[in-house]
């Protein structure tokens, strides 16, 4: 498959949107191996947070397309002087799997050092997901030992916790 990467626009705010929701909630979800479906309910994000993503200074996501249709998302924030955040990595459920996710993940690295002149990538995943924090080693990344608290409101009584993971960019 012939993949395309581009800097996300305001109008692909829906269209962003809908496949960040497909990939971790929902019966779409579960037809992936990275959602969170059996984890939490409710929606995933907005199209506030999807526009601010894009819009806001220090703030991009990368877009990948294939055959004219979003296939892959990726927000990376600008955490001065020399980190960047990776966040809400999102691949079509029916294409997981199959190395978009790295793909992304070196775009995404790749455009941090280049628009912002990060040394550091960091993001955060739930402590219930080892297989999920088992493959971001596997793409080089550690966990720092830092743990932060669950930054949403619908665990539903559940103790979350967020392990952060970072990587030196070469």
């Amino acid at each position: 498959m012939d993949v395309s990467f581009r800097i996300a626009m305001p109008a692909d705010v829906p269209a962003i949107r809908a496949l960040v929701e497909s990939a971790y909630r929902g019966d779409t979800a579960r037809q992936g191996w990275t959602n969170e479906a059996h984890l939490l309910s409710g929606e995933r994000t907005s199209d506030e947070e999807v526009a601010g993503q894009i819009s806001q200074p220090g703030h991009h996501m990368l877009a990948a397309e294939a055959e004219g249709r979003l296939i892959g998302t990726v927000a990376i924030t600008a955490k001065p002087p020399r980190h960047c955040y990776l966040g809400m990595l999102s691949v079509a459920p029916s294409l997981q799997a199959a190395g978009l996710g790295r793909r992304l993940i070196a775009e995404a690295e790749a455009a941090a050092r280049r628009l912002f002149g990060a040394e550091i990538m960091e993001m955060t995943v739930i402590d219930r997901r080892p297989e999920l924090i088992a493959y971001y080693e596997r793409r080089g990344y550690r966990q720092t030992g830092e743990i932060r608290p669950f930054p949403y409101d619908l665990a539903e009584g559940q103790d979350f916790r967020m392990i952060v993971l970072d990587r030196v960019l070469t």
